[in-house]
């Protein structure tokens, strides 16, 4: 009970920490003038703040202190982080400094990729890597010259998924925090106290934001976008977790079902990016190249407004983890993997359907009236 007593209060410190930061840095964006423009690829039709993920992680970062404090103080526990929780921190940083500069001042992608792959490597480097697929196809332990790369493209991948996948109000942060909310049952179970604290501290800063983005009022000058300083940190967060999940080691028990843990809390962004870049590359352009073929634009071009397509996306999140809790245990996780992805693109055939009718409707609709 004192743990879970713990957590809230993370949440609520947290929390505290971004209902009095959010506003601040909207008026400084005010005064500043730093906004996300409107475009022809995007939602939104006027500028909207854009630094509101500036305060993801030192609101984390600072209430995992003090809980951490209160624990090691208040309740004689020795608190023990590790050198990959360091290494960690360092990475992060780096991936946030980065964010908060092309926010401010723009950045090309070639910069932007090189240091998030420089950002990393230091998580290898300190022997935190991708060590087993606990035989996700037909493949269990994995070296290091393998697993190192392997997972480096792992979080430069997640760090891409969740910064391309933020195109409407609330998505990102609703889609992080059910993955924190997986990954905060998975390390609790384990008895992993340190990253408990780091996720409910992340959890409690997201939830001021996500009222500020889906439900400020930009006429109030309320409303307020996380930018690539929320989204990048956000990617590496989750993608250092799922690393983290998978990683065999002596310290917890073996469990093959963290392979599929790690992939469920993050297939809706995952699975978009990748289909995104094929659609792209067969149709001749730059996988990196900008365009309005997401999943919540496709939504969107079925009819649905910004808040349905985002409830939308969440119930099909939700789906695809509780089927796999549903078959983990009972099939391979290579099967299951395949449903996953059977899933998604009925899913994504559904919409393509659904948009190309409305479409047809849309343009006799218009042939009428001319």
């Amino acid at each position: 009970m004192q743990d879970y007593l713990l957590y809230l209060g993370a949440v609520l410190i947290s929390m505290g920490c971004g209902f009095a930061a959010i506003p601040a840095i909207t008026k400084f964006c005010l005064k500043y003038n730093i906004y996300d423009q409107p475009n022809g690829r995007k939602i939104h039709h006027q500028p909207i703040p854009r630094l509101g993920g500036i305060s993801f992680v030192p609101g984390m970062l600072l209430t995992s202190v003090i809980v951490l404090f209160l624990i090691s103080t208040g309740h004689q526990r020795e608190v023990q982080v590790s050198l990959w929780s360091i290494y960690f921190i360092i990475s992060l940083l780096i991936i946030y400094g980065t964010g908060i500069v092309d926010d401010l001042v723009g950045l090309n992608a070639t910069v932007k990729f090189s240091v998030e792959i420089a950002a990393t490597c230091i998580l290898p480097a300190a022997n935190l890597y991708i060590n087993n697929l606990y035989g996700l196809f037909g493949i269990y332990t994995i070296p290091f010259w393998i697993g190192a790369p392997l997972t480096i493209l792992v979080l430069v991948f997640t760090c891409n998924a969740i910064n391309l996948i933020d195109g409407i109000d609330g998505l990102s942060s609703s889609l992080t925090i059910i993955a924190l909310i997986g990954f905060f049952i998975c390390f609790h179970s384990e008895n992993l106290t340190y990253y408990c604290v780091l996720i409910a501290a992340l959890v409690g800063v997201l939830i001021p934001y996500l009222y500020y983005n889906v439900f400020g009022s930009i006429e109030k000058r309320q409303k307020i976008f996380m930018g690539d300083s929320g989204s990048l940190s956000l990617g590496f967060i989750l993608g250092f977790l799922a690393v983290k999940l998978c990683m065999d080691t002596p310290r917890v028990a073996y469990d093959p079902d963290r392979i599929v843990w790690a992939w469920s809390l993050l297939a809706v962004p995952c699975f978009d990016v990748v289909r995104v870049f094929f659609f792209r590359i067969i149709h001749g352009r730059s996988p990196f190249q900008p365009d309005k073929n997401h999943i919540h634009h496709k939504l969107m071009a079925c009819g649905l407004g910004q808040h349905q397509a985002l409830v939308t996306i969440v119930a099909f999140q939700l789906l695809i983890i509780a089927t796999n809790i549903a078959l983990s245990g009972i099939i391979s996780s290579t099967v299951i993997l395949c449903i996953d992805i059977a899933m998604y693109f009925i899913f994504n055939l559904v919409t393509n359907l659904v948009s190309s009718q409305k479409s047809v409707l849309v343009g006799e609709t218009q042939h009428i009236t001319k």
